[in-house]
């Protein structure tokens, strides 16, 4: 791919014009990381299970950063995690560090990583400016942590369990309503971006 198929610049870059490119660059990610830690860490009430916020900010990060800040955010979240900070959701109850990432939820977690890269390179694309391919971009990104966590999990422990409900039909409900979330606030923000310059 060329440097013009990513000619749509990032909401982040566009709401932080001005200044170093390294210094908004490394806040971002200190501040993405910071947000995917708290979001790991907070329970909302649902139906069927109770669900975190972390695949939308997940999401939220790849889009409004773009597709290298969107996973290298991600991607330092998961360092934090492997050096032994408890970041992760269930941490440090379930275990940390690498121990952790080698569990059941490894999979997801990777899986965020290329989730991040690619609906933040749909956003270079301007996937980001309205509600319905704001929509189709984040159906994608959780399409993506779905496959590597089910095919990780069903690899760990066996193809002979309920990998399915266990690891996705149970989260489906809440992840769709963060997906409407996420394809009503990403439009709404980039409004409110360029009113106010």
């Amino acid at each position: 791919m060329t440097a013009s198929t990513f000619s749509h610049p990032t909401l982040a870059s566009t709401a932080w014009h001005g200044g170093s490119a390294v210094v908004r660059n490394v806040t971002l990610a200190v501040l993405g990381s910071l947000a995917l830690w708290l979001s790991a860490k907070i329970q909302v009430p649902f139906y069927p299970v109770p669900m975190t916020m972390q695949t939308f900010v997940v999401l939220f990060i790849g889009m409004s950063f773009g597709w290298r800040l969107g996973a290298a955010t991600v991607l330092l979240y998961l360092v934090e995690g492997a050096f032994g900070l408890p970041v992760f959701s269930g941490t440090p109850e379930r275990g940390i560090g690498l121990a952790y990432l080698m569990g059941p939820t490894g999979g997801y977690l990777v899986g965020f990583v290329l989730a991040a890269g690619i609906v933040g390179a749909l956003a270079q694309r301007g996937w980001d400016r309205n509600v319905f391919t704001t929509f189709a971009a984040m159906v994608i990104g959780n399409a993506v942590i779905y496959a590597l966590g089910l095919l990780w999990l069903g690899t760990l422990i066996g193809w002979d369990k309920p990998v399915l409900y266990m690891g996705m039909t149970q989260f489906l409900l809440g992840d769709l309503t963060k997906i409407l979330l996420a394809s009503a606030a990403l439009p709404l923000c980039w409004k409110m971006v360029k009113r106010d310059r």
